[in-house]
């Protein structure tokens, strides 16, 4: 991940979708607001959110944290959920976790301790994998707790306490790209090694189509997709 988010289709796409999602969560916020960003992994998305504001991480992993430290500078804390998050005494207007809550065994529970970290009006933006139906080798080598719907991640945040703003797929155009993969792999019993850097064409194609998407979240509702996103606030 630390080698590759800079340039792998995947996150380059997701990030233009992030961007997004960012702005609409944030509009009515006041100038520089405060983010938290939830398991931060290796880094690749903290110079994305210092656009929106002002910044603090934390992350479990010892290497993945040095990795996002040599990307950027700001403060980035060990912190593991749901029993050991740290800035106990700030409140945010953004948490953030995009794909993390899927590697958390108690997600709601995880919920329910960032929630106690928002501001009154903050609040949540998360990303997760979506159809369990699509489990795969690619979610035993990432660590996945699950895969959602939409029902579970819903029933995930109510049981937190939160409230649902928005919640809807995304990584649709590349839904069928994806389905076909899964079969080939239960067919012929073999991974695809869907982590490998892409010939550069490849690569820039599939960035180019999964960034499209950009236009289309949160003004169309997809009827499926690869992935989930969810606005969450208290209830």
């Amino acid at each position: 991940m630390a080698a590759q988010e800079d340039e792998h289709w995947w996150f380059v796409g997701r990030r233009h979708i992030l961007r997004r999602l960012l702005a609409r969560n944030l509009a009515d916020k006041a100038q520089n607001p405060l983010l938290l960003d939830a398991g931060s992994g290796t880094g690749g998305n903290l110079p994305l959110l210092a656009e929106f504001g002002n910044v603090h991480a934390f992350e479990y992993d010892a290497g993945a944290r040095q990795s996002a430290r040599d990307k950027w500078a700001g403060d980035i804390l060990f912190g593991e959920m749901p029993d050991n998050i740290p800035f106990e005494s700030k409140n945010f207007d953004l948490i953030t976790m995009f794909d993390v809550l899927e590697h958390v065994e108690r997600d709601s529970d995880s919920l329910r301790a960032l929630s106690q970290r928002l501001a009154d009006d903050g609040r949540i933006l998360l990303t997760v994998p979506a159809m369990p139906w699509l489990w795969s080798r690619h979610d035993e080598l990432h660590h996945h707790q699950r895969r959602y719907t939409p029902d579970s991640l819903r029933e995930a945040a109510e049981k937190a306490g939160l409230e649902v703003v928005e919640l809807a797929y995304f990584n649709t155009l590349l839904f069928p790209l994806a389905v076909v993969q899964r079969i080939a792999e239960r067919v012929f019993n073999r991974h695809a090694e869907t982590d490998l850097m892409p010939h550069p064409v490849v690569n820039a194609a599939l960035a180019g189509v999964f960034g499209l998407e950009r236009w289309i979240v949160g003004n169309v509702p997809l009827p499926f997709g690869l992935s989930l996103y969810a606005s969450l606030r208290k209830s």
